[in-house]
């Protein structure tokens, strides 16, 4: 029992390794980024569209994305802000609590759910649909004519990356709303929208936030797979 515990510790740390190698391979890298992109600019019009609509999502070819839309309050355009970076780490950590509950099934149908959503609704652009499209029939034919162990090891490299690229776009707006507090991205529009915090309180916000959601990602998947 022991050597199993071990042996599968040893897988998990082993994935988040190749999921920090990966990201920062060249082209593959951004490609395999995309699904946190996806994931940050899908919480934003989750959350937009309860206080206005979305006009369009746009995923681009450096991993970047951006969500276009329309808010009538305050509040709804603050929510919207707020929501991208830990809307992304909470995927994070349900894609390991998930796993660790070896409910792998309903995390395929949480990822596809995104994907279609996506393409039918918000993105247009031509990189953005030719990611979904590709990154469906990739998935879906791993799972189809893919064994179950290959199916539970695409998984968890998958949360293996929205944890590892959760926590390093984080830093990212930690580090640019330092240096660069205007072009912040959702650190600069919240400094804007709230005014007496600015763009480093929010940067600081987003990296924490996703170290605390590292934290129960670990506890509730890594705990659970030794178990």
């Amino acid at each position: 029992m022991s050597f199993v515990r071990e042996k599968l510790s040893t897988k998990f740390f082993l994935f988040l390794v190749i999921a920090f190698l990966l990201i920062h391979v060249p082209l593959l890298g951004n490609y395999a980024k995309v699904i946190n992109t996806l994931i940050h600019e899908s919480g934003h019009a989750l959350i937009a569209l309860l206080g206005g609509n979305v006009e369009r999502i746009s995923l681009f070819m450096n991993s970047e994305g951006a969500t276009y839309s329309n808010q009538s309050t305050w509040i709804g355009s603050f929510f919207t802000s707020i929501a991208g970076y830990t809307f992304a780490s909470f995927m994070a950590f349900l894609s390991f609590l998930l796993i660790g509950k070896k409910k792998q099934t309903l995390l395929i149908d949480i990822l596809l759910v995104f994907i279609f959503l996506n393409l039918i609704f918000w993105v247009r652009n031509p990189y953005g649909i030719f990611w979904l499209c590709s990154f469906a029939v990739a998935f879906l034919f791993l799972l189809i004519k893919g064994s179950q162990a290959v199916r539970d090891h695409l998984l968890l490299l998958i949360a293996s990356i929205l944890l590892v690229d959760s926590i390093q776009s984080a830093y990212e707006i930690l580090y640019l709303s330092v240096i660069q507090p205007y072009g912040a991205g959702d650190a600069a529009n919240l400094a804007q929208l709230t005014v007496i915090f600015p763009a480093p309180v929010w940067g600081m916000f987003f990296f924490l936030q996703s170290l605390w959601f590292c934290y129960f990602a670990l506890k509730r998947g890594y705990y659970k797979l030794r178990s």
